[in-house]
């Protein structure tokens, strides 16, 4: 029995994710766990589709297990995402392997370029700031300072899926993990890449396709069956999200929010906070967002900061690590890893918030979060859900 790890978001799945599932299992891997994003995605916009069945269609497509990485996670910073991730699946105790897609496809260059990373970021720490004071990001800073003595290094670390790679294997090194690291070289378009090719698209082009409810049945060349299939009746039923449709929330969260409320959330640093709150007379989320974009603070980073200000998510909420592993679905291979990992868990895994709520405080915050997330999500919808919904959950049990 070999288990491999997955972290995901599946936001749709597609072709590309076929693939990576595929070449793990041709690594050896038996059983596969899934750490999936929920209703909020790291780019700070909502999931096209639930959490429960995304996790359901995920079960179906190649995962055997499939576990929530908490809100707060979701719509932080790609080091904080990749601690979450890896934190829960290293915690399961029995995950022999983390698979993760890089544009490189080679897991000793990765280790060069982390060991690079790390390096550079003490050694130079002062000239990367002195950048930073110009207006540019923290990535962008380092990538400038490692171009000047290793421009190999450089260009790995320009990809964004290079970049996610670093620190997971980053996170694996801070837990001292029994995982060991595997890569698959993405074969498909490039991330957020709108053109498709020669039967893969990437998520942000069949995201199009569904918001603009326009060449749904195209999506079928660049996606599996089933997937098609759920999105098309999810588009026919009103069940795919849209950020565009929390637009009023946000703007009164934002206008009833004092700067000090909004120096709390997590990700607002270096004055941040007092950009936010002057962005207040804003009279819709895209003035809003442009008002505050700056070379410095990148779309997605405003985006995941007005989402967590909405939920509540603070720079408190980031200091502890999930204290529960919540089950979203699996199959008669998921309980084999479940099984097996009965008394190797070093935090406890189940499928009731309820049940997981009560497990201490920081539990019962966590929990807290993530049904407000989902309320909160349930107002995205073309149909709006009733709230409460996460206590109500049932989660997908496939022992086809």
């Amino acid at each position: 029995m070999k288990v491999s790890g997955i972290i995901c978001e599946y936001n749709p799945f597609h072709n590309g994710h076929d693939y990576h599932i595929r070449e793990t299992r041709k690594n050896g891997a038996t059983h596969v766990v899934a750490v999936m994003s929920g209703n909020f995605v790291q780019r700070g916009d909502t999931a096209i589709m639930d959490k429960l069945d995304r996790a359901r269609l995920a079960v179906r497509s190649g995962a055997d297990l499939v576990i929530e990485l908490p809100v707060q996670y979701c719509l932080s910073s790609a080091e904080n995402f990749a601690s979450g991730a890896v934190w829960l699946l290293d915690s399961l105790g029995v995950v022999d392997e983390l698979s993760f897609g890089s544009e490189c496809g080679d897991t000793e260059l990765l280790k060069t370029a982390l060991d690079k990373v790390e390096e550079t970021a003490l050694s130079h720490r002062d000239e990367i700031l002195r950048i930073m004071e110009k207006g540019y990001t923290y990535p962008r800073a380092l990538n400038s300072v490692i171009n000047g003595t290793d421009p190999e290094i450089a260009d790995i670390i320009a990809e964004p899926n290079n970049l996610l790679a670093i620190e997971y294997m980053r996170a694996l090194k801070r837990f001292s993990s029994r995982m060991s690291p595997f890569t698959v070289k993405r074969v498909s378009t490039p991330h957020d890449g709108m053109t498709p090719g020669e039967g893969f698209a990437s998520a942000s082009y069949i995201r199009e396709c569904i918001a603009s409810e326009r060449g749904m049945l195209s999506i079928g060349e660049y996606t599996t069956p089933i997937w098609t299939d759920a999105v098309n009746n999810a588009v026919r039923n009103g069940e795919t999200a849209s950020l565009s449709r929390l637009e009023r929330v946000l703007l009164y969260k934002l206008r009833s929010s004092t700067v000090e409320e909004i120096a709390a959330i997590n990700d607002v640093g270096q004055g941040l906070e007092n950009r936010i709150f002057g962005a207040r007379m804003a009279g819709s989320l895209d003035e809003l967002l442009f008002t505050v974009k700056t070379k410095r603070y990148t779309m997605a980073r405003i985006r995941r900061i007005m989402l967590s200000l909405l939920i509540g998510i603070t720079k408190e909420d980031m200091k502890q690590l999930p204290p529960y592993g919540r089950i979203l679905a699996f199959n008669e291979r998921g309980t084999e890893i479940l099984a097996q990992a009965k008394s190797k868990t070093k935090i406890p895994f189940g499928s009731s918030i309820a049940k997981l709520s009560q497990l201490g405080d920081i539990a019962e915050r966590f929990a807290e979060l993530e049904i407000r997330a989902s309320d909160i999500y349930g107002l995205s919808l073309k149909t709006i859900t009733s709230a409460q919904k996460d206590y109500r959950a049932k989660i997908m049990i496939d022992m086809e």
